[in-house]
C-alpha cells in the first residue's frame, strides 16, 4: 500500500510542479509518521523518503532511538519546553517555534549536546482556535532577531497550517500569506529559505504558492488508528 501510495503522490507533485514552472526537486517531502510504527517508517524509506515528521516528543524520542540516525527526523507539533530535549536530540528541524521562551530552551538544550538547531517559526494564519503560531508582524520579527542571537540556532523559515475547509480561497490565501511574509522578513536582512506548509489535503495549492516542505502522512501511510499503541502496530 505504501509503494503504490507514494508513487502516486510523487506522480501528483512532480505533474504541479511542471504546470507551476516549479522543479521537484527544490521540494522536501516529510511522511509524517505520527501513529505509525516503526516498520512503516523503515518501508518508506526503503521506498526512498528520508525525511519523517512526529508532533509528540516523546514518541520522536522513542522512534528516534530505534532508528538512530537512518532518517532525517522533523518535529512538528506543539512543542512544551519541559519537551524541548527529546525534540533537540532527534530532530533534525523543530517546525514549532512560537515564543522566545521556547526559542531559547532549544538553544540551551542544543548547547548541551554541541549541535546547532535547525528550527522554523510557526505562523498562525487562520482564526481556528485549534491552531498555535505567531500572529502579529512585530512578535514575529522580534523573534527573528532574537533567533538570531542565539549561538546554536538557525532559523531556516516559516511553518503555518491551512485552515480546515473545503474553500480553496482560503487555503491559498494561508499559504500567500505565509510567503508574503517570508519575503518582508528577508527585505530586513534575513535568509530564510524554507516554506513547511501543505498537507494531504491541500499540497497542490501550497506547491502553488512556494511551498519547500510538504508535511504529508495519510496520502503515504492511510488512515491513522489513533487508538493503537503505535508500538504494537
Amino acid at each position: 500500500m505504501i509503494a503504490e501510495n507514494l508513487q502516486q503522490l510523487r506522480e501528483r507533485i512532480t505533474a504541479k510542479c511542471i504546470e507551476c514552472s516549479r522543479n521537484p526537486d527544490n521540494i522536501r517531502l516529510i511522511a509524517v509518521s505520527k501513529f505509525f510504527g516503526t516498520e512503516a517508517i523503515i518501508e518508506a524509506n526503503r521506498l526512498g523518503i528520508r525525511d519523517f515528521g512526529e508532533n509528540k516528543a516523546q514518541e520522536l524520542r522513542d522512534k528516534f532511538d530505534v532508528l538512530v540516525n537512518k532518517v532525517t527526523w522533523h518535529f512538528i507539533g506543539t512543542l512544551q519546553r519541559n519537551k524541548v530535549k527529546y525534540a533537540v536530540k532527534s530532530a533534525e528541524y523543530i517546525h514549532s517555534v512560537d515564543s522566545v521562551i521556547l526559542a531559547e530552551e532549544i538553544n540551551n538544550q542544543a548547547i548541551k549536546l554541541d549541535k546547532v538547531q535547525k528550527i522554523l517559526l510557526e505562523i498562525k494564519t487562520s482564526f481556528e482556535d485549534t491552531k498555535s503560531g505567531l500572529t502579529e508582524m512585530f512578535d514575529v520579527l522580534n523573534l527573528v532577531r532574537y533567533c538570531s542571537t542565539l549561538s546554536n540556532i538557525e532559523l531556516k523559515g516559516l511553518m503555518t497550517m491551512a485552515p480546515l475547509t473545503d474553500d480553496k480561497k482560503i487555503i491559498r490565501n494561508s499559504f500567500t500569506y505565509l510567503r508574503n511574509l517570508k519575503d518582508k522578513i528577508n527585505q530586513s536582512g534575513s535568509d530564510l529559505r524554507e516554506l513547511s506548509m501543505g498537507m494531504t489535503n491541500d499540497y497542490e495549492i501550497a506547491i502553488e504558492e512556494g511551498a519547500t516542505m510538504l508535511r504529508i502522512g495519510s496520502a503515504i501511510f492511510g488512515q491513522r488508528d489513533t487508538t493503537k499503541d503505535w508500538r504494537k502496530s
